[in-house]
Order: structure tokens, then C-alpha cells, then sequence
């Protein structure tokens, strides 16, 4: 009985001990960093959003000959970026142009010196490089009338490629990764929806919060070239026409209900800001533009934004990636990282008090 009763007291001290707090694990993540378990704290993947942002896209014009297309029917367009493209939960761009196989330009369009009419088969070009979705609220997509938005809407419908921006089609709404997403688009140009009127846009978006979890906004507008690389934070107008406050706008945009906001016409790189925790790119530049539009200097610098969300739409952090154009060989990696040196000296001239900051290898985070 003693000698039962002696090893009944030992296993009841064995289980006490047993029971106690031990001390934190310590995990060697690599040779020259230890953490502590209990200290780190771990973003799950799947409780994040990354898309994946460029510019305007024109994969030249069969109009008025064939001239302009690309030599390998644009099949390769992509191909230096396809990689960061598909990865990404959502990739977005500007569709600058028709998809539209004939058609002419109607009245005073017939004397614009540029008018964009890709062939339909190019929808899959953009689908097999990744997009999901597409704005085409610009100052192109009525180069060919109602003929070639029409066809356009067909096109990317039978893609699967969401896209937003005319007055007929104002937003969409769609699910990744069981986030609701809703997208519209804005440009000062006719049969889209007006960049100018921030009361209308402001109703759309805010009807698009109460409906989904993250709202993405694309507006067109601001200056044009080498002159408008800075934000003025005013009224910018471009050969007689009003570009818009695209400052104001996306400011608005986000107090309505906007999550992140992608600029894009100027064709040249803009700054960045970060307000209310959310993120504005105010021009992402050129990303893919064969022809008829200029790649010299700051215009041939293509980025690629990365972006990463919370499932709520807070801005987490991002990345640039940086390409280049050239009219001959296409996109392709620059190396030298030249536009992410451009966008992170506009972003410390234009904004700098706004909290983002921008490493030289092109990784955005939040200023502590």
C-alpha cells in the first residue's frame, strides 16, 4: 500500500509539472534570426487580397491597315509579365481602345490623328495574360462609336474579364476568394461616367460599399507628356480640354466608399498617396502600347503595382515592379529600376507628408 501510495504522489507531481506554462519554443527561421513564437504575429495568405495594377494598354490598331498590329498577332505582349499577372488574386488595367474587327470613325473622330480598333481575337490575348479586370472608361473607347463599345462589352464578356466605366455599365460586382468585390471607372469623356460630376460618383461608390466588402475605383484623367509627371492638385486641362482635379476626385472617391483607387491617362508615372489608410496611384503610365503611342523617355517606364489588402480593403503594403517599353522589342524587365526611383521621387515631392514610404528596391509599405 505505501509503495502505491508513493507512486501515486509521484505521478500526481509529474502531471502538476507537466501542467505548468513552459517557456516560449524558440524557432530558428534562418541562421542569422531567431524568433520567439509567442512574440510573432502571422498574417494568414488567405486573409489577405493581392492585385496586381498597370497602366493603359493598346495592343495597336488595325486602323486604318494592319500596319500597326504587333508581327505575332500580340500573342507575346505580355509574356515578361504574365508571371506577376496570373499570380495575383485580381489583375487590373486600362483598356485604351475597341476590340473590334471593322467599323470606321463617325464625323469629327475621322480626323483624330490616333484611334484604336484591336482585332476581337486580342480579348484572349488579355485573358491568357492574367486579367480580371478592366476599366474602359477613357477617351478611346468611343474611337469607333457605339459599334465598337458594343463590341468591346461582347468581347470581354465571352472572356470572362470583368470592366466597367461606360453609362450603361457603370460597375460590376464579383467574388475572389469569397470577397465581394465591386469596380467602377470614371474619365471626362462622352459616353462614360463623368470624372466631373463627384455627386454621381460618390452615389455609385457608395451604393457599391453597402453591397460588397472592397471597393476598387479607376478613374482616366489629368494632363498628357513629359509636363504633367507631378499631381497639381487642381483642374488640369489638356489640349483645351478638361482633365479633371484628380486629386479632389479620388479623395471624394475614398471618403464615398473607395478601398483603393487606380489612376491612369497621363501616360507618364504619377505619385502616390496614401489617405485614410487607403492607397491612390494616381497614373500607373503606359504598360503595354504598341505603337502610336510615344515609349521615349519617362513614357517607356512601365510599372507593375502590387498591391496587398486586408479583406476589409486596408492597405498593407505593396511592391513596384519595375519594366520598360520599346516599340520594337516590347515590355520588358528594366533592371535599373527606373520607375520605381521616379514614382518614389514623385511620391516624396508630391506627398510627402502622406506616410507612405518607397524602398529602392520598390517595396511600399507605411511610415511608423
Amino acid at each position: 500500500m505505501k509503495s502505491l501510495s508513493l507512486f501515486s504522489l509521484l505521478t500526481c507531481i509529474l502531471f502538476f509539472c507537466a501542467c505548468q506554462e513552459q517557456p516560449a519554443k524558440v524557432v530558428h527561421v534562418s541562421k542569422k534570426r531567431i524568433v520567439h513564437q509567442r512574440h510573432t504575429i502571422v498574417t494568414p495568405p488567405d486573409s489577405t487580397i493581392s492585385i496586381a495594377a498597370v497602366g493603359d494598354m493598346m495592343l495597336g490598331s488595325s486602323y486604318p491597315n494592319v500596319n500597326n498590329l504587333p508581327p505575332d498577332s500580340a500573342k507575346n505582349s505580355f509574356k515578361a509579365a504574365r508571371q506577376y499577372l496570373r499570380e495575383a488574386d485580381i489583375a487590373f488595367g486600362n483598356l485604351e481602345g475597341t476590340l473590334l474587327d471593322s467599323g470606321v470613325p463617325e464625323g469629327k473622330k475621322k480626323f483624330k490623328p490616333y484611334l484604336f480598333r484591336m482585332p476581337v481575337t486580342y480579348g484572349k490575348v488579355f485573358k491568357d495574360a492574367g486579367f480580371d479586370l478592366l476599366s474602359i472608361a477613357n477617351n478611346h473607347i468611343d474611337d469607333f462609336g457605339a459599334l465598337g463599345r458594343k463590341s468591346t462589352g461582347i468581347v470581354l464578356d465571352s472572356c470572362g474579364i470583368q470592366y466597367a466605366g461606360l453609362q450603361v455599365k457603370p460597375v460590376t460586382i464579383f467574388t475572389v476568394k469569397g470577397v465581394k468585390f465591386g469596380f467602377c471607372a470614371f474619365a471626362p469623356n462622352s459616353y462614360v461616367v463623368s470624372l466631373h460630376d463627384y455627386k454621381n460618383a460618390c452615389r455609385i461608390i457608395g451604393n457599391l460599399k453597402q453591397q460588397v466588402d472592397i471597393v476598387i475605383v479607376s478613374f482616366h484623367g489629368g494632363g498628357e507628356g513629359v509636363g504633367f509627371e507631378h499631381v497639381l492638385c487642381q483642374k488640369e486641362s489638356f489640349m483645351g480640354e478638361n482633365r479633371g482635379d484628380v486629386h479632389e476626385f479620388a479623395h471624394n472617391a475614398i471618403d464615398a466608399g473607395a478601398d483603393v483607387v487606380f489612376g491612369n491617362g497621363p501616360h507618364v508615372s504619377r505619385a502616390m498617396e496614401l489617405y485614410n489608410n487607403h492607397l491612390i496611384a494616381y497614373s500607373l503610365g503606359n504598360f503595354c502600347t504598341y505603337k502610336s503611342v510615344s515609349v521615349s523617355g519617362v513614357c517607356g517606364m512601365a510599372p507593375l503595382l502590387q498591391v496587398r489588402l486586408d479583406k476589409k480593403g486596408k492597405f498593407l503594403n505593396g511592391k513596384i515592379i519595375a519594366f520598360k517599353q520599346d516599340h520594337w522589342k516590347g515590355l520588358q524587365r528594366d533592371t535599373l529600376n527606373r520607375v520605381v526611383s521616379r514614382i518614389k521621387y514623385l511620391t516624396e515631392t508630391d506627398f510627402p507628408q502622406s506616410g507612405l514610404t518607397i524602398n529602392d528596391d520598390g517595396v511600399i509599405g507605411v511610415a511608423q
